[in-house]
């Protein structure tokens, strides 16, 4: 199915007139860029990786247009949202043009239920513009909220703060809609609902370019930013589990993370924490808190900080809880010893407890514990944002198959296809959709395995997070 590219910049160019172009490199290569640099595999991978040109479109009219002078001139074409993702989604392998989606950013409706908005809205914008119509937000939210575009985190992300309430982006009504353009010689405008999201959503622009997204809306509140600290990771974890189950208490973020962690990289909090250490890092609801607080002194957990009784002084500079969570955990603790990177696990219930503490007997201070608590099918899961203290290929690669051999799934952030990283599994109809919409494969080339090799068998048993649409159909 691979194809080569004739890539015909300068007729690609002339269809264009009227379009926001930028040719100079180093603006190019910024564009080309997302933070696959969080893995050292990567980063060795795809550093040297740019497009040609970035091409800036107004307005779904424009991309159309874009797509249509694409296909004439044979140009590979790679979605870019906000940049924030971390696993090359975004990297132009075949060059061509970055198709950046900044521009298309307006909230289009709020309706009692859900909002309609561009696919470059940046996230926080519109849980701004949700709660000042009708006190309503977002039901999750990626920790990169502030720079992350909503068409990117359909494309690029898994889930976030809020997915202890509502679980991932792969879960039935987490998404409304999605309205793509297609790459072919007549650009369609389709919109997708139901099991065909499954198509667009997490699948890195391969299968349409996305333009307008609807979500879900819930109630939004004044959530209270909590750290809570323990002496022991265990402890810290099993305070963390038995919140999550407690179905009285709306909380919208529980992320327990192993010291030395919170102390050594959490610059800004460091005068609120001992080295020795864990934290858990909360996000709850204003009515919840009198519970939340007599539960968590039942467990005997250390309230470090709440927001919503420090002083300005304290206060002052310090992040808001859900950026010291998700993957902003990786990031500030690469800002202090860059040989940091990480893993995400999945630790399946009912025996989650049981598999943390073995990783944990095994690795110690190698691999220190971040988990992000969240419902998966139904039931309380942990997934494992676990930092790696990083010391060869080989290595890494050991740590991922003494985690599997125990149970315990990789979703791998070192690997840039769908299909590697076990994000997302291929099947007939993922494979059947992307031939009818994408003929020539110009979009996001590299990024599906399945496309690329017609010899790739895609119907492995291994977990994946985004199971292929067969098993809907």
């Amino acid at each position: 199915m691979a194809h080569q590219f004739k890539n015909d910049l300068a007729g690609f160019k002339a269809d264009l007139e009227g379009i926001a172009i930028e040719e100079n490199p180093a603006l190019v290569k910024q564009k080309s860029r997302d933070f696959f640099w969080y893995s050292p595999v990567l980063k060795r991978q795809l550093d040297h990786v740019t497009a040609d040109l970035i091409v800036t479109p107004k307005d779904e009219a424009e991309v159309v247009r874009i797509m249509k002078a694409a296909f004439a001139h044979d140009v590979p074409i790679t979605a870019r949202g906000g940049g924030t993702g971390n696993y090359g989604q975004a990297m132009p392998l075949s060059g061509g043009a970055v198709l950046n989606l900044a521009e298309l950013n307006k909230v289009k409706s709020i309706t009692p239920g859900s909002v309609v908005a561009e696919t470059g809205a940046i996230v926080a914008q519109i849980d701004k513009e949700t709660r000042a119509h009708s006190q309503q937000e977002l039901r999750m939210h990626p920790s990169t909220a502030n720079t992350a575009s909503i068409g990117g985190f359909v494309a690029g992300g898994s889930g976030g703060v809020g997915s202890i309430r509502w679980g991932g982006l792969r879960n039935l009504g987490n998404v409304i809609r999605l309205r793509v353009v297609t790459a072919e010689a007549e650009p369609r405008t389709l919109d997708l609902t139901g099991w065909d999201l499954h198509k667009a959503v997490h699948a890195y622009g391969t299968n349409g370019v996305i333009t307008e997204v609807e979500m879900p809306l819930t109630a939004a509140y004044d959530w209270v930013d909590v750290l809570v600290g323990f002496d022991d990771w265990m402890t810290a974890v099993r305070y963390a589990d038995e919140l999550a189950h407690a179905d009285g208490l709306l909380l919208k973020e529980i992320a327990p993370i192993a010291a030395p962690v919170p102390h050594d990289y959490f610059l800004r909090h460091q005068k609120f924490i001992r080295r020795e250490q864990s934290v858990v890092v909360l996000m709850v609801a204003p009515q919840s808190m009198d519970a939340f607080l007599a539960f968590t002194q039942r467990a005997k957990g250390e309230v470090l900080i709440r927001y919503d009784q420090a002083s300005p002084a304290d206060l002052k500079g310090l992040p808001p809880a859900f950026e010291l969570c998700w993957n902003h955990t990786t990031l500030r603790a690469l800002r202090v010893d860059p040989s940091i990177t990480y893993l995400q696990t999945l630790y399946s219930p009912p025996d989650h407890i049981e598999k943390i503490e073995t990783m944990t007997r095994i690795f110690g201070d190698e691999v220190p514990g971040h988990l992000e608590f969240n419902r998966f099918d139904g039931r309380i899961a942990a997934s494992g944002l676990s930092l790696v203290r990083f010391t060869t290929e080989a290595r890494l690669e050991e740590i991922i198959r003494i985690h599997e051999d125990h149970g315990c799934p990789i979703f791998n952030p070192h690997r840039y296809t769908l299909e590697e990283g076990g994000m997302k599994q291929t099947d007939e109809i993922q494979l059947a959709f992307k031939k009818e919409v994408d003929p020539k494969g110009l979009l996001n080339p590299g990024k599906m395995i399945a496309w690329e090799d017609p010899n790739y068998d895609y119907r492995s048993q291994k977990t994946y997070l985004f199971p292929g649409l067969q098993q809907a159909s």
